[in-house]
């Protein structure tokens, strides 16, 4: 018995120095926003304190478009993650996007709270600072289930809805996909994250949204690390991801706004049958599936993106 117990404290013991290790390879401090702004904010970017925050946005293209494109990133994104489109449409559009709170170089929320509810009553709060009263509005992800909460709430604000691989129909950590879903709701695991980023594992989640890995270049895999680490945003997407992701299916039929919704068809995180069941809830709404695409097809397909969406929106 004795012997037995001497085992499981060397087994203890081994495990506590793998963790001591590991801690030491991958601990990263966190990089204060002033330093992320010198990277990844340009001549473009501004900030509006709003909310008990300093909100990252750019304001770009035709500015006589009277009825602007909102555009709104995912999880664990940032508003680059919009740029190879707005390249595309922003000679006839202006498009307005934003770094959520949570991520970015907006970082956290100081209330802590990113229900949909919060996020709703932000993308209100920064619209009406920018005099916008309607809008086109696009999201991805999150973003799309941001974009869908908003139209139902202000459906006079919102003159067309475009969702991009949207959540709203169950939860994503049964995703298969899921992995740093899971990370951030798994008790002791979540809280080691604050600390122990590694970039490979940055590296995994992108694999795992997109289809094509050889668009995922370093430079790519560093935006999303770097912000990642941005002060407060590690945290904060913990508290985001304790906010979950719920199965809303009878609040997505109360959506009468003109709908495109577009979709990967390899999208591994949020499954193609989720489009379906999108077009179905929503009344003559219209459905676009990419080929050999993942969960982000503005990023991994911005031409065939672009060329849709400019497409629906001249038939409007």
């Amino acid at each position: 018995m004795k012997k037995f117990g001497k085992i499981l404290l060397a087994i203890f013991a081994l495990f506590l120095c793998m963790l001591f290790v590991i801690g030491l390879v991958f601990y990263r401090k966190d990089i204060p926003v002033e330093n992320l702004k010198l990277l990844y904010a340009n001549h473009a970017s501004q900030f509006l304190p709003l909310m008990g925050m300093n909100v990252h946005y750019r304001d770009e293209g035709n500015k006589q478009d009277s009825i602007p494109i909102v555009l709104i990133h995912g999880t664990s994104s940032s508003l680059l993650t919009w740029d190879s489109v707005v390249d595309h449409i922003k000679d006839k559009h202006r498009i307005i996007r934003m770094d959520l709170p949570a991520f970015g170089l907006t970082g956290p929320n100081p209330t802590k709270d990113y229900s949909f509810d919060f996020y709703t009553k932000f993308v209100d709060s920064f619209l009406q600072k920018l005099q916008v009263k309607k809008c086109i509005v696009i999201g991805n992800s999150l973003g799309g289930g941001i974009a869908w909460h908003y139209a139902l709430a202000y459906p006079q604000k919102v003159a067309n809805l475009v969702l991009v691989d949207a959540s709203g129909f169950s939860s994503l950590t049964q995703s298969k996909g899921a992995i740093g879903f899971k990370i951030a709701q798994t008790p002791v695991l979540n809280q080691v994250v604050k600390f122990v980023t590694p970039r490979f594992l940055v590296k995994k989640s992108l694999e795992d949204v997109y289809v094509d890995d050889s668009r995922i270049s370093d430079s790519l895999v560093d935006i999303y690390f770097k912000m990642t680490l941005r002060e407060g945003n590690r945290a904060a997407l913990i508290d985001r991801m304790h906010a979950g992701f719920q199965n809303e299916s009878d609040k997505i039929e109360g959506i009468k706004t003109p709908t495109l919704i577009i979709w990967g068809e390899g999208d591994q995180l949020i499954p193609v049958d989720h489009a379906y069941r999108f077009q179905k809830a929503i009344p003559n709404s219209q459905l676009v599936i990419f080929k050999s695409v993942g969960h982000v097809p503005m990023e991994e397909s911005p031409k065939q993106f672009s060329a849709v969406l400019n497409q629906y929106l001249n038939q409007q």
